[in-house]
């Protein structure tokens, strides 16, 4: 297949320019303003130069939090022989740096060194965003029709449920019916397994209310901070007990419901605090429903508040759950193939615990999967990108949309 070479070696060519334009990236902060950030305007502007030849629009949802008070989503597109699209969906938001102590190089200044590009969102999900618009260039650049339309989506809040991103995108039915829909937000480190499947994911806030003291007369007080702890603790083993079913398509194979974020409470040490604010991350099997998983938690609850004294509030921050992808679907396949031709990989299938924009398309009904090459590095310190895998992902793209 003479068009496989040819871009096989155009996408080669553009190695550098991948890893000049990532670097770039790394280095325009896009920080959700639920995180303290931005958001992804400059970045967004940024990339919107890179985009000669594509047919390209810009979709703002309105964010008054944000930077320029709007959310922007890029859409490009290269025209093909049939009016089916695949398209190539990634995110520009980034998670925070966490701890910099914990980093050996700057978060956000990319550094290049032993095949890998160092930096928060270097992996997740600038490589992927870079290697599917060096796989568009590589099109370009050559003069070639695809078999179908390939168009790139670069969305803005994926790491805060996609309110402002994929969410207001599906429902300005920016993607026809029929599309094929990949999204590289999530892989393994060979490239060798396609996620067909995620868990449910519900994210919980638990504000607890005792009486704040000081911390020498704990008996004229109720320490919001153990009153939490022991909560937490409970529903943590609880659920864990009710809910303890195996899905070996998924990894980890079973449900997971970890205690996350903690909101600052007193500033002193020697005052025992009067309100404790709490999360919890959960991660669900599908066979299990959210509501039931949620009737536990207020159950829980109830009793601890009747045996403690203690008032709880609990808040759903976030409840999302969607179909699996079947393993035989036309998508899938495609990026098999791809996969096949490119890499010499037979690739599998599998499940994942982590939430992508995926999840929102199957619950429109669209056929996804999601692939990428990537070491999981994501949300790390040091944090970093291997450059054979953008290249060798740019491939894979560049391929798809030639696949009948």
């Amino acid at each position: 297949m003479i068009e496989v070479e040819r871009l096989e070696r155009k996408v080669e060519e553009l190695r550098d320019f991948g890893v000049d334009l990532l670097s770039k990236l790394i280095e325009i902060k896009a920080i959700s303003p639920e995180s303290g950030g931005e958001g992804e305007l400059k970045k967004a502007e940024f990339l919107m130069q890179f985009l000669e030849g594509f047919e390209v629009e810009r979709i703002d949802a309105k964010d008054e939090r944000a930077f320029g008070g709007v959310r922007p989503n890029i859409i490009a597109r290269i025209k093909g022989k049939s009016k089916k699209t695949i398209w190539i969906v990634s995110h520009m938001d980034v998670v925070p740096e966490g701890d910099e102590k914990l980093w050996d190089t700057p978060p956000f200044k990319a550094v290049v060194k032993d095949g890998k590009i160092y930096g928060r969102g270097s992996e997740d999900n600038g490589q992927s965003l870079v290697a599917s618009l060096m796989a568009g260039k590589s099109i370009i650049e050559l003069g070639l029709e695809p078999e179908y339309t390939y168009a790139l989506a670069f969305v803005s809040d994926e790491e805060m449920g996609s309110k402002f991103g994929i969410q207001e995108l599906i429902k300005r039915d920016i993607f026809e019916k029929d599309s094929l829909i990949v999204v590289p937000d999530g892989g393994t480190p060979k490239g060798d397994m396609i996620e067909i499947a995620e868990k449910s994911i519900l994210w919980l806030k638990f504000s607890v209310y005792g009486r704040q003291t000081h911390a020498s007369t704990p008996h004229k007080g109720l320490n919001a901070s153990r009153m939490a702890m022991k909560f937490i603790l409970n529903v943590d083993e609880e659920l864990k007990k009710r809910f303890n079913a195996k899905n070996n398509l998924f990894s980890p194979p079973h449900s997971t419901f970890e205690p996350t974020k903690r909101e600052k409470n007193v500033d002193n040490v020697n005052t025992i605090p009067g309100l404790d604010v709490s999360y919890m991350d959960c991660r669900v099997l599908p066979e299990y429903s959210l509501d039931d998983v949620i009737d536990v938690v207020e159950s829980i609850k109830n009793e601890f508040e009747g045996e403690e004294d203690v008032k709880i509030n609990l808040e759903i921050v976030q409840k999302n759950s969607s179909p699996p992808t079947s393993a035989d679907a036309e998508v899938v396949k495609k990026l098999k193939k791809s996969l096949e031709i490119t890499r010499r990989i037979s690739a599998g299938v599998y499940g994942m615990g982590g939430n992508t924009c995926g999840a929102f398309f199957r619950q429109a009904g669209f056929q996804t999967a999601v692939w990428s090459t990537v070491d999981n590095t994501a949300h790390q310190p040091n944090e970093y990108c291997r450059i054979e895998n953008l290249v060798n992902d740019a491939k894979v793209f560049a391929v798809l949309p030639f696949i009948t």
